[in-house]
């Protein structure tokens, strides 16, 4: 009796140990599957981007990955998210999901804030109203409200503009933002570059040839249509152009007539262009015209800070189209030089 019911009790602890092991060999699967397998859905692809909107709750966040099709299993990220305190620290911004994640490097990722972030340049640029919408495109702040901004005169005046000088506060540049960047925080980063430029060496050199920051600018936003890469050119430039306003005579600059039309695909600029109505067009009005007709780099910037003293009153492109000119002090040398431009224009065929 004594020996039956000892073997019992063996066989009750056996069962006992094989559920036991059972139980926890099951809590290690479940734990491996919601912690360490790989949860993350991208199809084919290695690497996809999720976006959270500013304001954004946890539902927001299950719907967004619903949508997208980029959970295997909800019900385990949803479970772990809980565990890790991730449900009420929901931080907006653009993540990259990477096709080997497992929920736990999924949830520290999103409660981390570890945003990827966005680059803007300004290749292929010219207005203010083409790099808001840009920046509309590639940041959570919408390009209504960008160019909203831009074009109020309350906002640029935070900054020391009008909006038509407002250009004048952009110094290209390849920016790296976050998506969640505001309007206001977009603004200010410009504004640090900007200031960050204007050291007071520079401020110095802008006193000592009788210019404004702006007016600085606008010049070599003029200067930057003639000229986008040869430094040294464009202190001649820069120096012609002071050289005609110390006379008081019209800049004549094509760039400028090209900003006032909006066609920057123009190559040849027409006698009837140079006639255009606006206060862009220096072939009609003398001085600088009222803002920036472009985005000026550092470079340019500087090249009128220290600008060339020539005695040169005229510029021509190159007949070799090289992207130089030819520089002429009087009148006469600068219609041979024009002519021989115009002929090479005429034999490629380039009207306009």
């Amino acid at each position: 009796m004594a020996k039956q019911k000892s073997s019992f009790l063996r066989k009750v602890f056996l069962s006992i140990v094989v559920l036991v092991v059972l139980i926890m060999a099951i809590g290690a699967y479940l734990t491996y599957t919601t912690l360490y397998q790989p949860n993350v859905n991208l199809g084919e692809k290695k690497s996809a981007f999720i976006y959270i909107p500013t304001g954004s709750r946890f539902e927001d966040v299950l719907r967004i990955l619903a949508e997208n099709n980029f959970l295997k299993k909800t019900s385990t990220f949803e479970w772990l998210a809980e565990k890790k305190a991730y449900k009420n620290a929901v931080k907006p911004g653009r993540y990259r999901l990477l096709a080997s994640m497992n929920n736990s490097a999924l949830i520290n990722l999103l409660k981390g804030g570890i945003q990827e972030p966005v680059d803007i340049n300004f290749t292929g640029l010219h207005t203010v109203d083409q790099l808001v919408a840009r920046v509309g495109r590639r940041l959570e702040a919408d390009s209504a409200s960008l160019y909203k901004a831009v074009h109020d005169a309350e906002f640029t005046r935070k900054y020391g503009f009008s909006p038509t000088e407002i250009q004048a506060l952009f110094i290209p540049t390849n920016y790296q933002l976050m998506w969640n960047t505001s309007v206001d925080e977009f603004f200010d980063r410009v504004a640090k570059d900007y200031t960050n430029f204007w050291t007071e060496e520079r401020k110095n050199k802008a006193k000592q040839i009788g210019f404004s920051q702006t007016e600085v600018s606008v010049l070599a936003s003029i200067v930057q249509g003639e000229q986008c890469c040869d430094n040294e050119e464009k202190r001649i430039i820069a120096g012609l152009y002071i050289n005609r306003l110390k006379k008081d005579m019209p800049l004549q600059s094509d760039p400028t007539v090209i900003f006032a039309i909006g066609n920057f695909s123009i190559q040849r600029v027409s006698i009837e262009q140079t006639r255009v109505s606006s206060p862009y067009n220096t072939y009609e009005n003398k001085g600088l015209p009222p803002g920036p007709v472009g985005f000026a780099q550092a470079s340019t910037l500087d090249a009128v800070l220290n600008y060339s003293k020539n005695d040169y009153l005229y510029m021509c492109a190159k007949e070799n189209l090289s992207g130089k000119h030819n520089f002429a002090k009087s009148y006469e040398q600068h219609l041979v030089n024009r002519k021989k431009y115009r002929e090479a224009l005429n034999a490629r065929n380039i009207h306009s």
